[in-house]
């Protein structure tokens, strides 16, 4: 766990709550959320800042009501990933990302230095995984993890020790997925959630499901079959 804490800041001690912030995902959610005042968030030196500012509300919104004990924010380091060397075209496709948010990014980092919050990024890996790791670490340490994204993509992560909010409108409003609330919504476990993805692909990462295969009809013959391996051993001839 020296690896683990060595990135975390540290709040309350009395009790152990730990919060994932996918920091690449948010603060491209600010931006957009707020994207129609673009020209209203400018300061005098003609930078935008509609993205620090939005993700500084979430921020605000989610240590208020989360009330963790450590906290770190993750971001993607780059394009290229082990997942590029796998796949090429892995998030392929793409529309540039605008100079408007990019040139924000420095200065979400140093917000956070000021707040005195951990941020972290490593070279072939996303922020997805960090959190993933991270999180699981924290587990085995008695720590309750919650994790705040953009990216659906994380909600296989929600087991008991975990809850996975995902931004719904907005900055400030999240849907929180557990394993009871993701049963409830799509009648599914974490584990099956998986199976989903795996069948249905990822348009925005360019990762190609199953033909003519969406969520509605994933989620049907999973829960007709149970998993991924279950479908594919009842595929006729």
């Amino acid at each position: 766990m020296v690896f683990f804490l060595a990135f975390l800041y540290n709040g309350c001690m009395d009790k152990k709550k730990l919060l994932l912030i996918d920091g690449s995902s948010v603060a491209f959610r600010a931006f957009f959320a707020l994207y129609q005042q673009l020209d209203r968030f400018k300061n005098a030196n003609g930078l935008h800042t509609n993205a620090i500012y939005g993700f500084q509300l979430m921020l605000n919104h989610v240590l208020e009501r989360v009330e963790p004990s450590h906290v770190l924010v993750a971001f993607d380091a780059g394009k290229t990933t082990f997942r590029t060397e796998m796949y090429a075209d892995y998030k392929g496709g793409r529309a540039k990302t605008p100079d408007e948010f990019r040139e924000q990014f420095p200065f979400i980092r140093e917000l956070l230095d000021h707040l005195g919050i951990r941020h972290y990024e490593l070279a072939q890996y996303e922020a997805d995984d960090i959190i993933g790791t991270l999180g699981r670490l924290a587990e085995k340490d008695s720590f309750d993890v919650t994790i705040v994204s953009g990216d659906k993509d994380l909600i296989q992560l929600t087991d008991e020790h975990t809850v996975v909010e995902i931004s719904k409108k907005g900055v400030a409003e999240f849907e929180a997925f557990t394993p009871d609330y993701l049963m409830e919504k799509m009648g599914l476990t974490p584990a099956q959630f998986i199976d989903l993805k795996a069948l249905m692909g990822d348009k925005s990462d360019n990762i190609p499901g199953v033909t003519k295969i969406g969520e509605k009809t994933g989620i049907k013959l999973l829960l007709e079959h149970g998993s991924l391996e279950g479908i594919y051993e009842n595929i006729d001839g």
